[in-house]
């Protein structure tokens, strides 16, 4: 029986979710012919050499710091991918070709709107990378108004010196999409005052490695909700391999 390949295109990813949540899918739901691995690869330009050298894969799930940088490798992207500009998920078509689509965007809007309540109106975005992108795509579809927060100020983003109690009574989301406090270095946060969190907040981190990040430890201090990033990835996860299989 043919086997069928998948894996994950990123840089320092031997901690990833993908590749055990995938191996364990195969497992339990008995794909026996298919596979999952890592593609770990020190810059995005060894992307063309991946693919000559593996041309037995049927799709690719991209994480940091990639979701940008392998568009102008693909053939074609899907719409939505196309106006987020950031791709986690490629499909090798019967031809042979590579398109790319975005799934964060519904993995992360999906994992959101649970918590949602009507004063939930405006978002504050750490972060301006590849998963900020899907973020911010899936609050345009929930009509929530958003801001990134970025080092350095810039169009519609903010630096990290600006945000006070005022911005907290602005913005009742706050969504860390920074890799900041992710294992192994799981002391670090991103640096807001945490102080001006209330019980009408959201926090939100993309991160799942460690289940409750410094960042989500600070925020549920002051009464927050918060969310990681497991149920999101899970959701991405299968829409990714709905689109493998279509």
């Amino acid at each position: 029986m043919l086997k069928k390949r998948f894996g994950l295109l990123g840089r320092n990813i031997s901690y990833s979710f993908s590749k055990g949540y995938f191996t364990e899918k195969f497992s339990n739901e008995h794909f026996t012919d298919c596979s999952y691995e890592n593609f770990d690869i020190p810059e995005i330009n060894f992307f063309t050499e991946l693919t000559k050298n593996n041309t037995d894969l049927s799709g690719l799930n991209v994480t940091i710091p990639y979701k940008e940088t392998v568009i102008p490798f693909l053939d074609k992207l899907s719409k939505n991918a196309s106006q987020i500009g950031a791709v986690n998920t490629i499909k090798f078509t019967k031809k042979g070709k590579l398109k790319g689509y975005n799934t964060d965007y519904y993995g992360f809007k999906k994992s959101l709107k649970p918590l949602l309540q009507p004063h939930h109106k405006k978002a504050l975005i750490l972060g301006t990378g590849g998963a900020s992108k899907g973020v911010a795509f899936a609050l345009d579809q929930l009509k929530i108004a958003y801001t990134f927060v970025s080092r350095e100020a810039k169009d519609n983003c903010i630096d990290y010196k600006r945000i006070n109690t005022t911005t907290f009574d602005n913005y009742q989301i706050i969504i860390n999409c920074t890799p900041v406090g992710t294992s192994p270095n799981t002391d670090l946060f991103p640096l807001i005052p945490y102080e001006f969190f209330t019980d009408k907040h959201i926090a939100y981190d993309l991160i799942y490695n460690p289940a409750e990040t410094q960042f989500l430890k600070k925020a549920k201090a002051q009464g927050a909700q918060i969310k990681n990033g497991l149920d999101m990835l899970i959701f991405q996860a299968e829409k990714a391999w709905k689109i493998w299989n279509k």
